[in-house]
């Protein structure tokens, strides 16, 4: 009985040690954000078309057509501790905080008390909405501490975050310069338990001149890029769960500059303002 249990006992040892020996030391590197590849799901076919675009061409010294855009209305803090109002006129006492003016839309963030809160400016919403595509702009960010300018989506039959979903094409906080960030948020992925998709990329002359965001969302990945170079992929895992994958239903695009928040974790530099946040054209394609 003994003789048998020393035997036993060797052959466990033999074989941890023989697992030892097939210890592989390479190592393995994935883009911060990257989730694995799943397995396959069948890819759209087709070429991406233009459906969709703002030129901000017309209305000189005007709002954004009001048949392609929205504004939200309020302050509160949205949240995120935001300390500026989204005016839903996009005007008050003489500011105007989304206006189109030389070929482009200009979002500016005013230092204004209004309702209770020391900033105004705009957040945009496109009446339309999308289920999978290219969705693209050409922007301009302001720098400066308190900025928080961004280009995102969200569902159309939006209820809850981050249940939901939402897609962050390009994120701007102006403390931390010529940093972009591009994010998903799901009730599985999100910064509040941790766990959120988010990547980096530097853009040298990101405050100083124009440069093409944009996102390519399919049923099996989104990706996002700065100047069609993509530095962040989330990957769908197949498991048709709303929890980490939300992104099989039509969402809208959004535009906002946001003071505070984020934007102000190093605090706020009032001599910055009014700030301006210049986007050139706004495009939507999807593949025929």
């Amino acid at each position: 009985m003994k003789t048998k249990v020393i035997f036993i006992i060797l052959l466990g040892c033999i074989g941890w040690l023989s697992g030892c020996s097939k210890k592989d030391d390479t190592p393995t590197f994935q883009q911060p954000g990257t989730n694995p590849t799943p397995t396959p799901i069948e890819e759209d076919t087709g070429k991406y078309v233009l459906v969709w675009a703002d030129e901000f061409n017309e209305d000189e010294n005007g709002l954004p057509n009001p048949d392609e855009w929205w504004f939200e209305n309020g302050g509160g803090g949205w949240g995120n501790g935001e300390l500026q109002y989204y005016l839903g006129n996009g005007y008050y006492d003489g500011d105007t905080v989304a206006l189109v003016r030389d070929g482009m839309l200009k979002i500016t963030a005013f230092k204004k008390d209004y309702e209770g809160n020391q900033y105004i400016s705009a957040r945009m919403n496109t009446t339309k909405s999308w289920l999978y595509g290219r969705f693209e702009a050409r922007l301009k960010v302001p720098g400066g501490k308190g900025g928080w300018p961004a280009f995102w989506m969200l569902a159309k039959d939006f209820n809850s975050w981050p249940l939901d979903g939402e897609i962050d094409i390009m994120e701007y906080v102006g403390f931390d310069a010529n940093v972009i960030h591009g994010s998903i948020h799901t009730e599985s992925y999100n910064h509040s338990i941790g766990t959120q998709k988010t990547a980096t990329t530097t853009v040298s002359t990101a405050e100083s001149e124009f440069h093409v965001y944009a996102l390519e969302w399919s049923k099996t990945k989104i990706q996002v890029f700065v100047d069609d170079k993509a530095y962040f992929t989330f990957y769908n895992d197949g498991k048709n769960d709303k929890k980490t994958w939300p992104f099989n239903a039509p969402f809208y695009l959004k535009l906002n500059l946001a003071v505070g928040g984020w934007g102000g974790q190093d605090g706020i530099d009032d001599s910055i303002f009014p700030l301006e946040y210049d986007i050139d054209y706004v495009r939507v394609y999807q593949k025929q």
